[in-house]
């Protein structure tokens, strides 16, 4: 039995490897592309954007880690039912069970892995990514804009920008909405952004334009003013050394600290209640996977890598549509959290243990 749980788990690591790497490296691409191009045509600083690559990272992990195992158990099996080796292996004498056994305490052993990632490592490192793009944005402040879009970003002002390069602006229109009074317009044909990190505020420099001013004698009347020079202040407070955590950013500890305090108050803590349970259940959904995998994989004995991918993407879609579904249930109360966020572990886990006990009686 020790030659045969070694040469299993032989046979699940690379494949567990391969598939690791080949997720990492398709999820982080998307945003490879999109974090360059802030070095490249928005003038932001390479060493803060290579941070936020290496902080993608424990995010793309709770992900692809689950994912990349059970393809590993649907690849693995799959070729040894394929080949008849399961078929072998159960003519010896060693029934289903003791199969399976070594490679579902693998899947437990990388669920345990997985809270620490979930509990600790991913929120630490969301938290810090706000953090750097806060940074960026004091620091280049077109770098999260977009040419075309009207922008909220600022406090009081709605800006419409034609054309943005890096940080130099072209055709600015800039409206401030007053409360019973009509809307203060401002145009100008060219702009720049004039960061000064230390007051938390950023000061836009407009070039050639006009301005609505209001009457001094009747301040519910704007005259227009046409200038060469305009200088205009951008509230961006909330700064990054007292920026609060968002429950996603808390770890476990913090957020029953956090749930403590609120019910000290009486306020309503299903939120957190459903975050921490988020967390946890998600890190099981490897063990999850392993159990439905199994018995899937022996059953379709097919060796093709495009079917165990199939199959892979398939059992994760159905899991995280159930796992939403749990969420949903959580968050408006129909459920308690304990019970909705496990939803998805609930029945996968049910279902695997079902196909399993079918496919030993065969």
């Amino acid at each position: 039995m020790k030659i045969l749980r070694t040469y299993l788990l032989k046979e699940l690591f690379w494949p567990f490897i391969l598939s690791l790497a080949i997720l990492i490296f398709i999820m982080l691409i998307g945003s490879l592309v999109n974090l360059f191009n802030l070095v490249v045509n928005k003038g932001v600083s390479l060493g803060l954007v290579v941070k936020l690559i290496f902080l993608l990272i424990p995010n793309i992990l709770t992900y692809a880690l689950p994912l990349s195992i059970l393809s590993a158990t649907l690849l693995t099996i799959g070729r040894l039912s394929a080949d008849n080796e399961i078929v072998a292996i159960r003519a010896s004498g060693i029934n289903l069970y003791r199969l399976c056994f070594p490679i579902i305490i693998v899947g437990l052993v990388a669920s345990l892995a997985s809270i620490p990632i979930n509990d600790k490592l991913k929120p630490r490192a969301l938290f810090a990514s706000r953090k750097i793009v806060k940074q960026i944005g004091m620091k280049t402040p077109a770098a999260f804009l977009e040419a075309g879009t009207f922008i909220r970003s600022f406090q009081n002002y709605i800006i419409f920008i034609y054309g943005i390069h890096q940080n130099k602006l072209s055709n600015i229109r800039i409206y401030q909405p007053q409360e019973g009074k009509a809307t203060r317009t401002i145009i100008a044909n060219e702009g720049e952004f004039l960061p000064l990190p230390e007051k938390d505020i950023i000061k836009l420099k407009l070039i050639n334009g006009s301005s609505d001013e209001p009457n001094p004698k009747d301040p519910g009347v704007f005259y227009k003013l046409n200038f060469k020079t305009y200088y205009l202040t951008l509230d961006i407070s909330d700064d990054t050394e007292n920026m609060q955590k968002k429950l996603k950013d808390m770890s476990v500890r913090e957020l029953r600290q956090k749930m403590h305090e609120l019910q000290k108050e009486n306020i309503e803590v299903t939120p957190i209640v459903t975050e921490i349970n988020k967390k946890l259940s998600f890190s099981f959904s490897t063990f999850a996977f392993v159990i439905l995998g199994l018995p899937l994989a022996i059953c379709t004995r097919r060796r093709e890598k495009f079917v165990g991918i199939g199959l892979s993407i398939g059992v994760f879609v159905a899991y995280y549509v159930l796992f939403l579904t749990g969420e949903v249930l959580s968050v408006r109360g129909l459920v308690y959290p304990g019970l909705s966020m496990w939803l998805a572990n609930i029945a996968l886990t049910a279902a695997g243990l079902i196909l399993i006990f079918h496919t030993n009686k065969r």
